[in-house]
């Protein structure tokens, strides 16, 4: 297993992050747009809402409304205060081109293990 893989089998442990799954017509909407387009948006989400840690730090990911949202909820990847406590990101940094590539994979991951 990779490092992601078993990240993933942890959080899916936790009673609070195994609630999301993306559902059919989340599915469907990946389908349609593809793997690339949608992780374009996952890049795009996470340098616009996570970059930075903010006074909305906690609040900047919807629930509903974008595959990526559920699957960043699903990761532990929403908000600058998970990412500290699931996957060790120091909060008072802006994010690197590598954490950033992290972030985004471990996204991806799930979606495509939830496809």
């Amino acid at each position: 297993m990779t490092d992601i893989e078993l990240k993933l089998e942890k959080l899916s442990k936790s009673k609070f992050r195994s609630k999301f799954h993306l559902s059919e017509k989340d599915q469907n909407y990946i389908d349609n747009k593809g793997l690339n387009t949608i992780r374009q948006h996952t890049k795009d989400f996470v340098i616009k809402n996570l970059l930075v840690k903010t006074k909305k730090d906690g609040k900047q990911t919807p629930y509903k409304g974008h595959p990526v949202f559920i699957s960043q909820h699903a990761t532990g990847t929403c908000c600058r205060e998970c990412l500290y406590k699931w996957h060790q990101i120091p909060t008072d940094v802006e994010l690197n081109e590598e954490q950033i590539s992290y972030i985004v994979n471990v996204i991806m991951t799930f979606i495509k293990n939830e496809i």
